[in-house]
């Protein structure tokens, strides 16, 4: 639910968002645990918000819709280049972009 870290050098305890990657002196712990946390006297506990993540909204999507079509728009597709088969019976049935739909006769 959340990972603790400390930093001993400020004596100050930090609570957030469960990590993604180990790190050193980071410890992960379950809701019970995070909710009831003690420190030293005289250390900061600072809890970071630890919500639910946000959802994308239009405007992340449509951004997100807008540079995969830049991209689809500036590639150029290379000229017809034959590649050596793997296996020579297999046959091509129809090409789209850069897919290719195989079939292989020994199936």
């Amino acid at each position: 639910m959340a990972t603790l870290t400390y930093v001993y050098s400020d004596s100050t305890a930090v609570l957030g968002p469960l990590a993604s990657r180990a790190e050193p002196h980071g410890y992960d712990l379950c809701q019970t645990h995070a909710h009831s946390l003690s420190v030293p006297r005289g250390w900061e506990v600072i809890r970071l918000a630890n919500g639910d993540p946000v959802p994308p909204t239009e405007d992340d999507l449509l951004a997100l819709a807008d540079a995969v079509r830049e991209v689809g728009l500036s590639y150029d597709a290379p000229a017809s280049v034959e590649a050596p088969s793997p296996r020579p019976n297999i046959i091509e049935l129809r090409r789209r972009g850069h897919l290719t739909v195989l079939a292989d006769p020994d199936a």
